[in-house]
């Protein structure tokens, strides 16, 4: 499939809805967790069992960025939304199949395997396109998209939750459930493959915005090669490991904290508190993003991991005495969180140009699977060797906490230690030049 060149006076405002309905669509993977009682009551599963789909989709997720992000570069986008919608919905379909005749196996594969290449390929499938059309503006770009990921779960949550109320909890109403999401999904994210486009070698006034390669490139064999992409694979997995343990232990820690207070916190309100945390979660992903685009990026990552590792420290040490503050403190860590992911690929831009910016990014992703593994685990062991010991309350997550203070610390250095790419990994300009006009007549 030949990448969609777009016509002279195509807007690009056009491309930012065309990746917004992939990732809105993708995003459901943060809404299994509504699937996991129905699946453990209907298929006799333990909560370990229920939850290895998702984990399952997360790995794919990583796995088929890294190896697949080049293949993008190649195809261009409407070849990788195609393939995104027809493994995402597909995995649906199969899962589906498994619920209706109650093979749990086929679910772990449908839903984990094969809807987890469609998560990590629709995931990095707008990125590369959306730099290209906004390199004035790429934080605010990739923000729009990324932003989508995050909010998927706020509308696939209630509506997974509506579908198995009417279609009831068993077996049957979960594989009509899965049925549902398969097909709505897949003419949702059709909508991404009509509307995308990449720009022309050549622009014009009418297009708008600043030409698409300008400045230093790199391709993603050199920059895997380069301190700097290592840089950022450790500011990334840190900043995520630093969220993602809050947010996978939200309700039981807030609880928790307060458990021997005045005022403990209901389940409801432990609900609340996760319904906030995931709303700071994507409304950081805009907003951070964009603010990148002013303060430039390095200063961005400054206040996320340093301002994070000040919140961590509120928390661990006079948290407990104010639920305000926890609550604060925790939305600006899940903020910082979510504009983490967003910032990453505008901050890969400024150091290696767009001439393979998805594909460099597709590979930087496999520190978000290694963060997705490395912080539930240290708050979850650690969190129960305490209680082991007879602690209960906030003295539970009190070495977890510092020890995501130190994280956040690694990741500040890190980032301190970003330079610009040495020159001897620049792109050729004539290379650049050839591979772009070949894709041109190949359109």
């Amino acid at each position: 499939m030949s990448p969609p060149v777009a016509p002279p006076g195509w807007s690009r405002w056009l491309v930012p809805p065309a990746a917004l309905s992939v990732h809105l669509s993708i995003g459901q993977a943060y809404a299994w967790s509504v699937f996991k009682p129905s699946l453990e009551s209907a298929l006799d599963l333990s909560g370990t069992q229920s939850a290895l789909p998702f984990q399952l989709g997360i790995v794919m997720l990583g796995l088929s960025a890294a190896f697949g992000g080049t293949l993008v570069e190649r195809n261009g986008p409407r070849w990788a939304m195609t393939v995104a919608l027809i493994c995402f919905s597909s995995g649906f379909l199969l899962s589906a199949l498994g619920a209706v005749t109650e093979q749990y196996w086929l679910i772990v594969f449908g839903y984990g395997f094969v809807g987890g290449i469609g998560l990590g390929i629709g995931y990095i499938s707008p990125v590369s396109t959306l730099i290209k059309w906004f390199p004035d503006r790429p934080g605010m770009a990739t923000g729009i998209a990324i932003m989508g990921f995050g909010g998927g779960a706020l509308i696939a949550s209630p509506w997974s939750a509506q579908m198995l109320e009417s279609f009831g909890s068993d077996n049957t109403g979960i594989a009509q459930a899965f049925l549902v999401h398969g097909l709505t999904y897949a003419v949702f994210m059709s909508l991404g493959v009509f509307l995308v486009r990449v720009p022309r070698a050549t622009k014009t006034a009418a297009d708008g915005g600043p030409a698409p390669l300008e400045g230093v490139q790199v391709s993603a064999n050199s920059a895997i090669r380069t301190p700097q992409f290592w840089c950022l694979w450790v500011v990334l997995c840190m900043n995520v490991t630093a969220g993602i343990g809050i947010l996978e232990k939200a309700a039981p820690m807030i609880t928790d904290f307060f458990s021997d207070t005045s005022t403990p916190v209901s389940v409801s309100a432990a609900a609340g508190f996760v319904a906030l945390l995931s709303a700071a979660n994507m409304a950081g992903r805009i907003g951070w993003s964009s603010t990148s685009d002013l303060i430039g990026r390095k200063n961005i990552y400054r206040v996320y991991l340093g301002v994070g590792a000040l919140m961590y420290a509120l928390i661990a040490w006079v948290g407990d005495s104010s639920k305000p503050l926890f609550i604060c403190c925790a939305l600006v860590i899940l903020s910082f969180y979510g504009g983490g992911f967003a910032t990453i690929p505008a901050y890969l831009k400024d150091l290696f140009g767009t001439y393979q910016v998805g594909a460099i990014h597709g590979r930087l992703l496999t520190a978000w699977s290694t963060a997705g593994v490395l912080g539930p685990l240290i708050v979850n062991w650690i969190a129960d060797r305490q209680e082991e010991v007879g602690k209960s309350g906030a003295s539970l997550y009190g070495v977890s906490l510092i020890i995501m203070i130190g994280l956040l610390v690694i990741g500040f250095v890190a980032n301190e230690l970003v330079r610009p790419v040495n020159v001897r990994h620049h792109l050729p300009a004539q290379k650049e030049a050839a591979d772009v006009h070949e894709r041109q007549q190949s359109a």
